[in-house]
């Protein structure tokens, strides 16, 4: 039997066109997806789209549109933008399908059961844009910290979960749940000061999935959007890593195991929480002019350009992103040092016209099968543990770490004077680890790479990133 690996990304809200952030977790998700892929694992990748939210619904108010048409649209711009991305995902699951609804049905009559869920009255503030309620204490001048917004406040009969009964076990779970530490750290104080029972429902709402036995009753979008993991999962289930954003923390450390621990599921093996990408030290917002379109950049640079370029970003910390530093680091790495270096390989084995290979330059050449001085400066151990620690960033950083090598070594040994074919064996053996290790993270480069020198005859090839 073949190890199995399920991944997960949040699913996005449709109440307007993503933006870069959506494209930074996805291609994250992605190269986790395709490392564990040439591991020969089997693996499930699920993405998606939330489409029960309230504010799709007021958005597609304000946009004079009906709801479902208005979300239809919407879900077709994700759904390109995994496309676009090269994004290797196994379901793309939308929340406003049947088969979605019924488990969410199925899930919560599990709790009902348990008897831990009940009706009360809720009183207390409302954030649109979380689609949550928030506390006093958690509002920063009045406002939800996460859109700078002063919420509503609300007053009205609910469903309630009793997540203060999973307060002992959550504590103990979230300990091995979640990377990085300073994320587990948040979560645990914030357990540490007590858990209020949730409200899982609204009432009178015309959009989303009716709570069971009670029509009167909508299902709160943050159980239902959770439940995606288990009705997108085609019996993967349970998920080895979840990957989302900073701001959504909470739902998924808190809220998500507390309700399998009640339905008696199986819990999810690590909560994976990434930083944000900024734009001047500034979070991204549309109030503020500074949203990029991950669809446009797309059309502009390519998508291994931009793929890359995100995946240069620190995964657990916040980091600037715009399109001057897209550009700097196309021309700066990909195509000055990674471009530069097959290019110049292939060109120097070209003319040999001969395979550069150990079987036909025989030991003759000092070439054995297994020898290659310039590979065993590789730190393939380095790039296996930054990946097992989801530091894909510095992954990538030790693989261009090695190009820089490489290049070097074409200096010091001027393969162009001596005609050494060992120096270029070496030289080709190298590109095609350094392709290897490159599939994850740009798949259609590595891809060309590859192509281009297991080939019998080497030729030059065309200009593989072109300077913008």
């Amino acid at each position: 039997m073949k190890k199995t690996f399920y991944i997960t990304t949040a699913i996005d809200y449709v109440n307007a066109k993503p933006h870069i952030g959506h494209a930074f977790e996805k291609v994250l998700a992605d190269v986790l997806a395709r490392w564990h892929k040439q591991k020969k694992e089997q693996v499930f990748f699920l993405t998606g789209v939330d489409e029960n939210a309230q504010k799709n619904v007021l958005a597609a108010k304000n946009a004079g549109m009906n709801v479902k048409e208005f979300i239809d649209k919407n879900t077709e711009f994700f759904k390109t933008l995994v496309k676009e991305l090269n994004i290797d995902c196994d379901k793309f699951v939308r929340t406003s399908e049947i088969e979605h609804a019924k488990v969410v049905v199925k899930f919560l009559k599990k709790i009902i059961d348990k008897k831990d869920i009940y009706k009360g009255k809720y009183e207390g503030f409302y954030c649109t844009g979380c689609e949550a309620f928030i506390t006093e204490k958690e509002l920063v001048d009045g406002k939800c910290p996460e859109h700078n917004k002063k919420p509503e406040f609300r007053k009205e009969e609910a469903y309630f979960f009793k997540l203060s009964k999973y307060e002992k076990k959550l504590k103990k779970f979230v300990k091995k749940y979640i990377v990085p530490e300073s994320r587990k750290k948040e979560i645990l104080s914030r357990i540490e000061s007590g858990l209020n029972d949730l409200c899982i429902s609204r009432k009178n709402a015309d959009w989303g999935i009716d709570f069971p036995g009670d029509k009167n009753f909508k299902v709160y979008v943050w159980i239902d959007a959770l439940i995606n993991y288990i009705s997108g999962a085609e019996k993967q289930w349970p998920a080895d890593v979840h990957v989302v954003g900073k701001g959504i923390n909470w739902f998924h450390s808190v809220i998500w195991p507390a309700i399998l621990m009640s339905a008696n599921y199986e819990l999810p093996k690590t909560l994976l929480v990434h930083g944000y990408l900024n734009m001047g030290g500034q979070k991204m917002s549309k109030s503020l002019g500074n949203v990029i379109d991950p669809l446009e950049i797309l059309k502009k640079y390519g998508t291994d350009a931009v793929r890359y370029s995100l995946l240069r970003c620190s995964v657990f910390e916040d980091s600037d992103f715009s399109e001057e530093i897209l550009i700097e680091r196309h021309n700066n790495e990909l195509a000055n040092k990674l471009g530069n270096l097959v290019s110049r390989v292939a060109g120097l084995i070209a003319p040999l016209g001969v395979p550069i290979t150990a079987e036909c330059l025989g030991k003759k050449n000092g070439i054995e099968k297994t020898e290659n001085k310039l590979l065993k400066k590789l730190n393939a151990k380095k790039i296996e543990n930054h990946f097992k620690e989801f530091e894909v960033d510095r992954a990538l950083n030790e693989i261009f770490a090695f190009i820089d090598i490489c290049n070097e070594y074409v200096q010091q040994k001027k393969p162009w004077e001596t005609k050494d074919k060992k120096v270029l064996y070496e030289l080709k053996e190298s590109i095609l680890k350094i392709a290897e290790l490159l599939w994850p993270f740009i798949p259609n480069s590595a891809e060309k790479i590859q192509k281009q020198f297991n080939s019998k005859n080497i030729k030059k090839g065309e200009v593989l990133f072109k300077k913008i």
